[in-house]
């Protein structure tokens, strides 16, 4: 939907929980299209006080204000001007705000703090918030006059927890970027890792895992992230197998799993059980009796039960 609507003009509300993305799609809709020459303009709503934010907008004339420039200052939607806007956390506008910019979305023109002269600007506006918007119209707190020129194509990013099929592809970005940013190889991540990362719910989204694997790449010393480098705010309360009471790992566990790991990767590369043993340095029958053990077994396209023997 995003690629489609991104061939457009038309104004796009972006809604999802935090974390889920929304600037990089308001981004990614700008770079696809045919505005992406020009300048994409994110601005956090919520991080600027009131009586700035609306300079920041639309900007100011020579005295408008005590501190304000000679010559007045462009405002961001000039600035924007032939490119994209994005008003992220749009909700936390106050009602005034909220006025000024029904203005600009409905005549295309802005009016500079001071200023007497309107000013045509061409901009392709995107707003983004996590709030419900439907709610705070009932309670007055936001315009909708507003609401209904902002909504022509709402865009809902689900959580990630409702889309558990997406971390593995998300880890692995994660992996290159950050081995690369610490100047190390790219890890790989072990099955009881990677099913510790599925089943958590992720309440900060892709910026919560975002986290978890940054620090996991930084903690990890060899070639694979294994459950007790995954650290999960709260994991105390997922009742982990391979955590003790304080929160620490038992060195009986954390040897277990990587040698479930090395079982798992040797398997993949040998597929005999006396192949299996010399790789790994150990007896035919001893690797067959650890494969037993964590639940291992051949591939189902591997050679014969006899030849396996």
């Amino acid at each position: 939907m995003a690629k489609t609507i991104a061939r457009g003009d038309s104004t796009v509300l972006l809604r999802g929980e935090t974390g889920t993305g929304k600037e990089m799609f308001a981004r990614a809709i700008h770079e696809a299209s045919p505005r992406a020459a020009r300048m994409f303009v994110p601005i956090n709503c919520a991080a600027i006080p009131d009586h700035l934010l609306e300079s920041e907008l639309f900007g100011y004339e020579e005295g408008a204000f005590s501190g304000a420039a000679k010559g007045g200052k462009k405002g961001l939607f000039e600035f924007a001007n032939g490119g994209t806007i994005l008003l992220d956390e749009v909700a936390e506008l106050s009602i005034p705000l909220q006025a000024k910019l029904l203005r600009v979305l409905q005549d295309g023109k802005v009016r500079r703090v001071g200023g007497t002269r309107e000013l045509s600007v061409n901009v392709r506006l995107m707003a983004a918030t996590h709030r419900n918007l439907e709610d705070m119209m009932t309670r007055g707190l936001f315009r909708e006059d507003l609401y209904y020129r902002l909504n022509v194509i709402p865009l809902f990013l689900p959580p990630l927890r409702e889309r558990p099929e997406d971390i593995p592809l998300l880890v692995e970005l994660f992996l290159r970027r950050f081995a690369s940013r610490l100047k190390k190889p790219v890890p790989t991540v072990g099955e009881v890792a990677m099913a510790k990362l599925i089943r958590y719910p992720w309440p900060g989204n892709i910026r919560e895992l975002e986290n978890v694997v940054e620090r996991a790449v930084n903690l990890v010393d060899g070639p694979v992230i294994l459950a007790h480098h995954v650290l999960i705010q709260g994991e105390a309360n997922l009742s982990l197998p391979v955590a003790t009471n304080t929160g620490a790992y038992r060195l009986d566990d954390t040897l277990a799993e990587a040698e479930r790991e090395a079982l798992l990767q040797a398997v993949r590369l040998h597929r005999s059980s006396r192949k299996l043993g010399a790789a790994l340095g150990i007896s035919h029958t001893a690797a067959l009796k650890k494969m037993k053990k964590y639940g291992i077994a051949f591939p189902t396209d591997a050679s014969d039960k006899q030849d396996r023997l």
